[in-house]
């Protein structure tokens, strides 16, 4: 299947910038239940201020509860005490899922996402304001042999808005994504490198119309837990990742940059 438009580029993305703390101090647990296969899960961040030692973001997963016909993906509270649901029903029709998304605080905000797979190799997605259905966002992403092409846009289109575009292919150990959006005048370029079986190497340029080439970064990722890049402005960053046992790891990183080193440490139990 197809991925989502904005996951056109993960594959040299996910190089880049996930997995880099490199600020502050994080807990995080992941735990499944025996209660009908629910998950919990929660993230406290450590001493960010002087207000709150200890401010945490709770999240569960319930799927079919009660035996209800349709899964709790998240039930959040975070740090400030908002809530966010999201439930969804994937056997309404064949091949379409529909979602629903709230914060249990303002029915003007619920969001339903209905999204299509039942076309081979193609999926579809339409989301949209419950109580405005022409506030929507709709994307169609379309998957050809080492292709992979989307297309995104939202109500500003039946005004003759532009909508956002994005190819991504991949050979072997060559990946490359091209993203041109905000009316076709902001463009995305990432390619990634798969060097050895333990060495991968990305790197991604942004360049607008008007301005030209305005951010680059180069990177690399070894075995999946010694990360390093640099940017054009200067920065560099490193992070190192180790699973001291199952389900128990630790993840620091560094930044050097214009405003001087910055570090961060997480510790995860799953």
């Amino acid at each position: 299947m197809p991925v989502k438009f904005v996951d056109i580029p993960k594959e040299a993305a996910s190089i880049l910038n996930d997995d880099y703390v490199v600020s502050g101090y994080v807990f995080k647990t992941k735990q499944k239940t025996s209660w009908a296969g629910a998950v919990f899960s929660s993230q406290v961040d450590l001493f960010p201020d002087d207000k709150c030692a200890t401010p945490a973001k709770l999240t569960w997963k319930l799927p079919k509860p009660f035996g209800a016909p349709f899964t709790i993906d998240k039930l959040e509270m975070d740090k400030g005490g908002k809530f966010k649901l999201e439930a969804s029903q994937d056997a309404v029709l064949p091949g379409l899922k529909v979602e629903c998304k709230t914060d249990l605080a303002d029915f003007n905000k619920v969001v339903i996402v209905d999204t299509y797979t039942g076309i081979k190799d193609a999926q579809c997605i339409f989301e949209f304001k419950a109580t405005k259905p022409m506030d929507f966002v709709a994307e169609a992403t379309y998957t050809k042999g080492i292709a992979t092409c989307g297309l995104k846009f939202d109500a500003a289109v039946l005004k003759g808005g532009l909508p956002d575009v994005g190819a991504r292919f991949a050979s072997g150990p060559f990946f490359c994504a091209l993203m041109a959006t905000k009316g076709l005048s902001t463009f995305d370029l990432a390619a990634s490198f798969k060097a050895t079986p333990e060495v991968k190497v990305a790197a991604s340029c942004q360049a607008t119309a008007k301005g030209g080439l305005g951010s680059a970064q180069v990177g690399a990722v070894c075995k999946g837990l010694y990360k390093v890049k640099v940017a054009m402005d200067g920065s560099a960053c490193i992070s190192l990742k180790h699973d001291v046992a199952p389900g128990f790891s630790l993840l620091g990183g560094l930044k050097y940059g214009s405003k001087g080193v910055t570090y961060g440490c997480q510790l995860s139990i799953e």
